[in-house]
C-alpha cells in the first residue's frame, strides 16, 4: 500500500466540540417560533447532516414557510455567536501539526456552509492547517455523497487509497467507503457509536490517530505496510474484519 498522502476531516464532532453553541442556535430558533426548547442530547440527533435539515428535525411538524424562516434565524444567531463555546478537541492542535509535519496535505469536508467553517476554524486558530476547507454548500452533493471527496481528490490528484476520511458519524463513513478510502470512526463525536462500526479503525482520541498502522507508514516510509503491521492482540486500535 501507498503511504497516506491526504487526510480528508469532517468537521462538527470530529475536530470541534460545537455542540452547547449548536444547541443554543436551536433553541434561539424554536423560542423565536413559539416553541418549547429541546435538551444538548436532542440537538445532537439533529445533527451531521445540514442547518435545513437540523431545523426539520427540530420543528417535526412545521410547515415548509416555518422551515425557512427558522432556518433563516438559526443560521444568523448561529454565525453570531459560532465559537461562544465551542473549541477544539483536546489534542487536535498538536495533531494536525504532527501530521502536517509528516507531510501530510489536511483538508475538511463539512456538512456545515463553507463559510461558517471557514470562521469558527480562522478563529479557534486552525484555517491555516488546511489546504482546502468544502462545506456543504459548495456542491450540490454532501455527506454521504462520496463527491465532496473526490472533488478534493481530484483537486489534489491524489488516488483514494492514498487518502484517509475521518469523522465520527455514518455520513462521514458512508461517504469514505463510497469514495474507496480508508476510513476512521471517532468514538468522542455526536453519532451513536454504531454509526462508525463499519469503518476500518476506530479511535477514541485524535492523537490516537498517530499511531494507526496508515500514519506510521507516512512517519517512517519503510515500516511494513498496512496489514502486516497491524497486530490486534497488542494494538489499541480496533479493526472491523473483513467479511
Amino acid at each position: 500500500m501507498d503511504n497516506i498522502k491526504l487526510i480528508i476531516f469532517d468537521l462538527d464532532g470530529t475536530l470541534i466540540d460545537s455542540l452547547d453553541d449548536l444547541t443554543d442556535a436551536t433553541n434561539h430558533m424554536l423560542v423565536s417560533l413559539g416553541r418549547k426548547p429541546v435538551g444538548r442530547d436532542q440537538v445532537r440527533g439533529y445533527v451531521g447532516q445540514g442547518a435545513r435539515r437540523l431545523a426539520e428535525k427540530a420543528m417535526p411538524n412545521a410547515v415548509p414557510e416555518e422551515i425557512e424562516v427558522g432556518l433563516s434565524t438559526f443560521l444568523a444567531y448561529n454565525e453570531e455567536h459560532i465559537v461562544d463555546k465551542t473549541r477544539l478537541y483536546p489534542g487536535a492542535g498538536e495533531t494536525l501539526e504532527a501530521l502536517r509535519d509528516r507531510g501530510i496535505t489536511l483538508t475538511v469536508v463539512s456538512n456545515k456552509n463553507v463559510a461558517l467553517c471557514r470562521k469558527v476554524l480562522s478563529t479557534l486558530g486552525a484555517e491555516d492547517f488546511f489546504a482546502v476547507v468544502v462545506g456543504a454548500d459548495s456542491l450540490p452533493q454532501r455527506k454521504p455523497s462520496p463527491e465532496p471527496l473526490l472533488l478534493v481528490l481530484r483537486q489534489f490528484g491524489v488516488a483514494p487509497e492514498q487518502a484517509v476520511m475521518v469523522g465520527d458519524s455514518i455520513n462521514d463513513i458512508a461517504a469514505g467507503k463510497a469514495a474507496s478510502m480508508v476510513t476512521v470512526g471517532c468514538g468522542w463525536g455526536y453519532g451513536d457509536p454504531s454509526e462508525i462500526r463499519d469503518a476500518d479503525y476506530r479511535i477514541n482520541a485524535l492523537p490516537e490517530l498517530l499511531d494507526l498502522p496508515v500514519f506510521r507508514e507516512a512517519a517512517d516510509p519503510g515500516a511494513p505496510g498496512r496489514e502486516d503491521s497491524y497486530d490486534s492482540h497488542e494494538s489499541p486500535f480496533r479493526k472491523n474484519p473483513v467479511e
